[in-house]
């Protein structure tokens, strides 16, 4: 099925983006960059923390990213943009009960886990390095990068419901799609995101025990 924009209208979106947002664009990295790094290196910070800060990142990317800007190229942008919305509620519930312990631990979990997380901070050089050209690249603080770090954080969350995964398993295969039609090689990421998302809600033995708290 044929996208319903052009690449070249594609990019000009994030153009306008980061040209309009790059403060919060690079506060939002930072901040989650002091976020994970610790998790990384430590392991357990405060789930309340993880799932306060992908609240944030839905939500943004929704608001900011769908309604205001990715519309002006796409309707649907007005139906994903309630989506992001509304999986971003749901990490503000699930943050104000306390709910979830994100352990990362030396086992196929936490490896993967961990690179997708990495991959996700990483995601602005990947773009550059791809050949794309700033403003008109997608940098941080929209779906693919949100979702990304998402999908790495949730493989490695207990007393998370299944549904709470399901709208970033579903982006990352849009997203992926997607991206394979535009060549956008930094995206390409987001195929093995749903994989693992979906081996997670499935069969998610599949990735091996998750940590007791």
């Amino acid at each position: 099925m044929p996208l319903p924009f052009s690449l070249d209208a594609f990019l000009d979106v994030f153009g306008a983006y980061n040209s309009a947002l790059w403060p919060a664009v690079l506060a939002l990295w930072l901040v989650t960059a002091g976020a994970v790094v610790p998790w990384m290196r430590l392991g357990r910070p405060s789930g309340r923390v993880l799932l306060a800060l992908l609240a944030v990142h839905w939500i943004w990317s929704g608001v900011a990213y769908h309604w205001l800007f990715f519309s002006r190229i796409n309707p649907a942008a007005l139906v994903f943009g309630a989506l992001f919305v509304f999986q971003g509620l749901v990490f503000t519930a699930l943050a104000v009960i306390a709910r979830a312990r994100f352990d990362i631990a030396r086992d196929v979990r936490g490896a993967i886990g961990g690179a997708l997380v990495v991959y996700a901070l990483a995601y602005p050089l990947i773009g550059l390095a791809a050949g794309l050209r700033y403003p008109r690249l997608p940098l941080f603080a929209v779906p693919c990068p949100t979702t990304l770090l998402t999908a790495g954080l949730l493989i490695n969350a207990s007393d998370v419901p299944r549904l709470a995964k399901i709208v970033p398993m579903l982006w990352a295969a849009v997203g992926g799609t997607a991206a394979v039609a535009l060549a956008i090689h930094a995206d390409w990421a987001l195929v093995v995101a749903a994989l693992v998302l979906a081996v997670d809600v499935i069969a998610p033995q599949a990735l091996g025990v998750r940590r007791a708290g």
